[in-house]
């Protein structure tokens, strides 16, 4: 009789999971839409004012986390005007964000990064290896097409349906650990593909908007001096080998300036 109940019980929570497993893959279906930006379908969950309002919130954590803005506002001002040449003269002016640029005051972490909506950053660590203008340029160019590539709202949309997804698969067969750890290979897999995606539209972006694109070579050469010699394999990283990504940049300069 025991065994009975639980086999009801085992067949009720397999018919759930599936429900919910279903429920994930239709939701996540009924969410894609072409990029206007890449032409990429894309699974958004997110509109753009609420993708601002993200950004708007997580800022002031993150430059606190990078040890607060760089205090130097004619330094600040220089980065503002570059920004905005890269917002006014290209598609990204009507894309509905709001675009905000900070130079943080992280002396020691090389790196820069864009927010849901518009906010990017920039540490001093960064900012203070490049070599000119032209150069800036393209390390603004390549955040705001993280923004326009919308790859923070598919994040998000990606990670709710795999938290969906595991419960769903725990409720029905134990599997949630499997499932879980799929959705991570793919997200990784994909944040190397979003990476090479914004390098291709901050070249666009440049050319636009009259900076000389392979200035961002230049970046990618910075990056790949300040890793060394013992930088992550691409393979375990979700960033693509800095070589890879120049020839790309270089495919990206010859598609865009025909």
């Amino acid at each position: 009789m025991r065994l009975g109940r639980r086999s009801g019980s085992f067949k009720i929570r397999l018919f759930i999971g599936i429900a919910i497993v279903v429920f994930a893959y239709l939701r996540k279906c009924s969410q894609s839409e072409i990029n206007p930006y890449t032409g990429k379908s894309q699974a958004i969950s997110l509109s753009t004012q609420q993708e601002i309002a993200i950004g708007l919130k997580q800022a002031p954590m993150m430059a606190q986390q990078h040890g607060g803005l760089y205090p130097n506002q004619q330094l600040q001002d220089f980065v503002d005007r570059v920004g905005k040449k890269l917002v006014d003269n290209t598609v990204a002016k009507k894309s509905g964000y709001r675009y905000e640029f900070h130079l943080l005051k992280d002396e020691r972490t090389i790196n820069a990064f864009a927010l849901p909506g518009g906010q990017i950053f920039i540490t001093y660590a960064l900012f203070s290896k490049l070599k000119n203008e032209d150069q800036l340029a393209g390390v603004l160019g390549h955040e705001i097409g993280h923004v326009l590539g919308k790859h923070s709202n598919e994040r998000i949309t990606d990670a709710n349906f795999w938290k969906l997804l595991t419960m769903g698969a725990s409720v029905g067969a134990d599997l949630g650990e499997l499932a879980n750890g799929i959705g991570q290979q793919t997200l990784l897999k994909n944040g190397r593909g979003d990476e090479l995606e914004s390098d291709e539209l901050g070249v666009k972006l440049m050319i636009n908007a009259g900076y000389n694109p392979e200035s961002l070579i230049g970046v990618m050469q910075i990056l790949k001096a300040a890793a060394g010699p013992n930088r992550i394999p691409e393979f375990q990283s979700t960033h693509p080998d800095p070589e890879n990504r120049i020839a790309k940049i270089k495919l990206a300069i010859r598609k865009y300036r025909r």
